[in-house]
């Protein structure tokens, strides 16, 4: 008599058409999750917003109409002008594409980076695992947005710059997840056994070890974002990051802050509430791939 099999997210029975491999059962069991869901469909949002929105509205950010400086939000200008004339909503777009960019890359950059030197130092040990772990304390020892401004100063005000220091910034928080969980890994069974097999410590951290590692990463990276954009629009309000004309959501805020106690306040406070709502997403983001991942979740395969 054959074994019943039962499905891994609903507990019904299932025949051997109904089986399904963790990442497909991962992915069906988002699909019925409604909270994921309206994540998903509010950074996807957020994403046609900022990919497509500067071409659906065609108004130029840069463009000073002195004579329309200070407009409140109407018809003609749904979110208002700027002190120099420039369209409020204009700018809003363009800074969506700008943070929201800015963003993701420099989180990628950090956790590649970081993957690879934790995982390194984790599945090597000795001496380069001492050096490197030196090297991350010490990055450690500094506040992120202290280093984050170090970096910009040295390297010069820029979108590139700010990019470049928010993802320097990053590397040591994924290095040492991945180092932390690269350490309890690699005297599992299944490493033991390669190695029997005659694979190559390589192989065996390439293949076998990182894919292990990508779920935290992820989730790390995920909640990462939020960091990234904050990070941004602080080295803008500061001067540091993406220089003017280009609209950028931090330095918005700058221009704007001075206009606020007069009654000017969709300068500021327009693109205050995109950095709201981008971060909320990221980080609701991270705490859902962070229940699908721990072991100890809600659902379990």
């Amino acid at each position: 008599m054959s074994q019943q099999v039962l499905d891994p997210v609903t507990g019904a029975a299932a025949g051997p058409a109904r089986r399904r491999p963790r990442r497909l059962a991962l992915a069906w069991a988002t699909a019925h999750d409604a909270g994921f869901r309206g994540v998903l469909i509010g950074l996807g949002l957020f994403l046609a917003i900022a990919v497509l929105g500067p071409f659906a509205y065609r108004a130029d950010p840069s463009t000073v109409h002195l004579s329309n400086a200070l407009k409140a939000p109407s018809g003609a200008h749904p979110f208002g002008t700027d002190e120099f004339g420039r369209d409020v909503l204009a700018r809003f777009l363009g800074g969506a594409r700008i943070s929201f960019l800015l963003g993701v890359t420099s989180v990628l950059g950090a956790a590649v980076v970081g993957t690879f030197v934790g995982a390194f130092a984790g599945f090597y040990g000795g001496w380069p695992d001492s050096v490197i772990s030196r090297f991350l304390d010490g990055l450690l020892a500094f506040p992120a947005l202290i280093m984050g401004m170090t970096l910009a100063l040295a390297m010069g005000p820029g979108a590139l710059p700010a990019g470049l220091a928010v993802a320097i910034t990053g590397i040591p928080w994924y290095a040492r997840v991945v180092r932390s969980e690269v350490l309890s890994l690699k005297s599992r069974e299944f490493v033991d056994a390669q190695r029997a097999l005659g694979a190559s410590r390589m192989h065996i951290l390439l293949r076998h070890v990182l894919p292990s590692v990508l779920g935290g990463v992820s989730v790390q990276a995920s909640l990462g974002v939020a960091y990234a954009v904050l990070a941004i629009a602080g080295l803008g309000f500061l001067g540091l990051g993406v220089q003017p004309p280009s609209p950028e959501w931090g330095s918005m805020i700058t221009e704007g802050r001075t206009y606020l106690t007069s009654g000017q306040w969709w300068i500021s406070v327009i693109p205050g509430v995109g950095i709201l709502v981008l971060v909320s997403l990221s980080v609701a983001l991270g705490e859902r791939m962070r229940d699908y991942f721990d072991p100890y979740g809600k659902i379990h395969y």
